[in-house]
């Protein structure tokens, strides 16, 4: 239980920090997005005090600007003649707000210009961004008079109101006027002109006063909308997004690595615990089978003694009865003491001794000591072997071929056949078959057969089968049930070490 607690401890760990390193990346990826916008916003800044340092270049007459060389650099800074595509500086229309915030000067794709913008002063889109910045000379006076900068349109529209035959070029004297300079820009403030910097009404304009006062009122220059491509900062953005990602992705990785490692430490160490616990046992159980073992010795003696008292009562000349019941005390005995050998054997450690033996004859002397019960139910034995030489402990060889050999002579019926057949293999191996033509083994009993004390004989003690197999594992030995068609069973041994 508290290996679990500590487990989920550590995966509780290992999640929470993956998550403060997901949100950290977030938090980094909204900064940039952020740093990239005031980034964006800032070159629209750039691009507004740049121009209102033109606008103070290209100033005349005080507080005036000419429109023609004004739209040449409006018109370069939107690149229009580049298909409308986004410059250098990414600005993809330019308008300039007179004092009631109405565009009277664009250049660019001026569709792309909201109007919300006009009133928000500055709108974000996924393509664009629109921002408006005043330009520099909107100021107001102590009278809370503006002083804006006035551009005034081409000379030619400018003088469309001069009747036929007045019209002259700004540049030349108006006939009988001697003092043109001084009437331009000496002369004293008159109505026509308040409230708009103080601009007087020239002598050749032939429109009224209120003419006059509105064209100055929409050329009066008060903001810029810049209008602006976003593409830099969705390619920065994506970027950023992409690395984010990649950092989230590995420190995920990083954290199921930790976790299947820890997992993996806890398992071993789990299973550690076990082996020495299991460890633990298992010197547990080979005492309790020494001292078993040391028991069933003990008690063949006594049994001994018991049987040979029953024998000779057998044999004496007492009453029949009495001599019947000591030969049932004898056939007794006889069983009990053929248990406590089977144990004794079982429970003997295995110490191997290897030798060149030929299997052959192995086979051959094992058959001649069960020749009796062979005999006596007129068994067919085979022995189809080839001239093989194995290495293996003869006497735990002979054991086992005995044990299986009379398991086979038990299983089968009078006039049965078993046979004997041992064929080399590849990689210097060879293996060997008991094959008897008996009843077989059920299939539910398959998995038990070579467990303790399992038997399917009434005379069987259920240790033969375990003593082959021990025997069997201790030489490096491998050996199977299989089923013998039509009927009977197949015990193989396999791997056996052929030499020369």
């Amino acid at each position: 239980m508290e290996l679990k607690r500590r487990n989920t401890l550590i995966y509780g760990v290992l999640l929470g920090i993956w998550l403060l390193v997901v949100a950290w990346q977030v938090e980094e990826h909204l900064r940039v997005e952020a740093a990239a916008k005031t980034d964006l916003l800032k070159r629209s800044t750039d691009i507004t005090d740049t121009l209102s340092a033109v606008v103070r270049a290209l100033r005349f007459r005080g507080e005036a600007v000419a429109q023609d060389r004004l739209e040449l650099i409006l018109n370069e800074l939107a690149n229009t003649r580049a298909n409308e595509l986004a410059g250098s500086l990414g600005v993809i229309s330019i308008a300039l707000l007179n004092t009631n915030g109405d565009p009277f000067i664009t250049a660019g794709n001026t569709n792309l210009i909201p109007k919300e913008a006009l009133t928000e002063g500055e709108l974000w889109t996924r393509d664009y961004v629109t921002v408006v910045n005043p330009v520099w000379g909107n100021r107001i006076s102590a009278e809370n008079a503006s002083n804006a900068t006035v551009v005034f349109p081409p000379f030619r529209e400018f003088s469309n109101s001069i009747p036929p035959g007045e019209r002259f070029d700004r540049r030349e004297r108006p006939p009988g006027d001697t003092n043109f300079s001084r009437n331009m820009t000496n002369r004293p403030p008159s109505n026509a002109g308040a409230g708009h910097g103080g601009f007087r009404r020239p002598p050749w304009y032939r429109g009224s006063d209120e003419d006059f006062r509105a064209l100055i009122a929409g050329r009066e220059l008060h903001g810029l909308v810049l209008t602006m491509s976003t593409e830099n900062l969705r390619a920065i953005s994506l970027e950023d997004l992409w690395m984010r990602a990649i950092v989230v992705f590995f420190a995920g990785i990083s954290a199921l690595g930790v976790g299947l490692a820890w997992r993996n430490i806890a398992k071993t160490s789990e299973l550690q615990i076990r082996l020495v616990r299991a460890s633990e046992l298992n010197s547990h159980l080979k005492e309790m089978n020494l001292a078993a073992a040391g028991l069933a010795h003990e008690t063949r003696n006594p049994l001994n003694i018991i049987r040979g008292m029953a024998q000779m009562i057998s044999k004496s000349n007492g009453p029949s009865d009495l001599r019947d019941k000591s030969r049932a005390i004898v056939d007794e005995a006889d069983k009990v003491t053929a248990q406590l050998n089977e144990f004794i054997n079982y429970s003997r450690p295995r110490e191997v001794r290897r030798a060149k033996i030929a299997l052959n004859a192995a086979v051959t002397e094992v058959v001649r000591a069960l020749n009796y019960d062979i005999e006596e139910k007129k068994i067919r034995v085979e022995i189809k072997i080839e001239p093989l030489f194995i290495e293996a402990d003869e006497q735990l060889l002979r054991q086992a071929l005995f044990n299986l050999l009379l398991n086979s002579v038990q299983a089968v019926a009078a006039e049965g056949q078993i046979q004997f057949i041992a064929r080399a293999e590849e990689a210097a191996g060879a293996s060997l078959e008991i094959r008897d033509d008996g009843p077989g083994v059920a299939p539910e009993h398959r998995g038990e057969i070579f467990k303790p004390y399992f038997t399917t004989h009434q005379k069987g003690t259920g240790l033969g089968l375990a003593v082959v197999q021990q025997i069997v594992r201790a030489q490096g030995w491998e050996i199977q049930y299989e089923s013998n068609d039509p009927k009977g069973a197949v015990f193989r041994i396999s791997h056996l070490k052929v030499v020369a």
